[in-house]
């Protein structure tokens, strides 16, 4: 697992590793989150890009019989 060091300003190189899974390039943006004692951060992708992501789920689920 890599770990990163945060520099006197505050900031943090993402490894390159991580930056090619994710497919991540200079100047995107990120979505910060603290969550419990841990920060995440999260691309934020073009609505264009999220088109057909979806594509083959399973739509059927089981319903209560009063909830038709």
């Amino acid at each position: 697992m890599p770990t990163v060091t945060v520099s006197p300003k505050f900031q943090v190189v993402i490894p390159q590793e991580v930056r090619e899974a994710l497919a991540i390039r200079p100047g995107e943006k990120l979505q910060v989150f603290q969550f419990d004692n841990r920060i995440e951060l999260v691309p934020v992708r073009p609505i264009r890009e999220m088109r057909g992501f979806l594509r083959g789920i399973d739509t059927n689920l089981e319903r209560d019989p009063d909830r038709l």
